[in-house]
């Protein structure tokens, strides 16, 4: 086991996640069904895990298939795309008010 490696994963996947959609679906369905906590933990645990899985088992297929510096690559023009994307828009909306 890769301890430096679990502690990174952890870390960085914590830090991404708060304040996320997902933590603030979480508020508003505990919030909603304040009888149920342990319900509503427990679904968003099992979303997490398997959205994480799915992340792990699509990242171990990429990294079969395509190089490292590819999918970084990708990966980069992806999000330059969508930064591209969000202030385009952004400054389609600001000019219709």
């Amino acid at each position: 086991m890769d301890w430096h490696l679990l502690g990174l994963s952890f870390i960085t996947v914590f830090l991404a996640e708060l304040g996320d959609k997902s933590q603030l679906a979480a508020i508003a369905l505990s919030g909603a069904n304040a009888k149920f906590p342990r319900a509503v933990f427990l679904g968003t645990i099992a979303a997490l895990i398997l959205a994480s899985f799915l992340g792990v088992i699509v990242g171990e297929g990429t990294a079969q298939v395509l190089p490292a510096r590819l999918a970084k690559e990708i990966a980069a023009a992806g999000f330059a795309i969508m930064a591209v994307r969000l202030l385009w828009f952004s400054q389609d909306s600001e000019s219709a008010e």
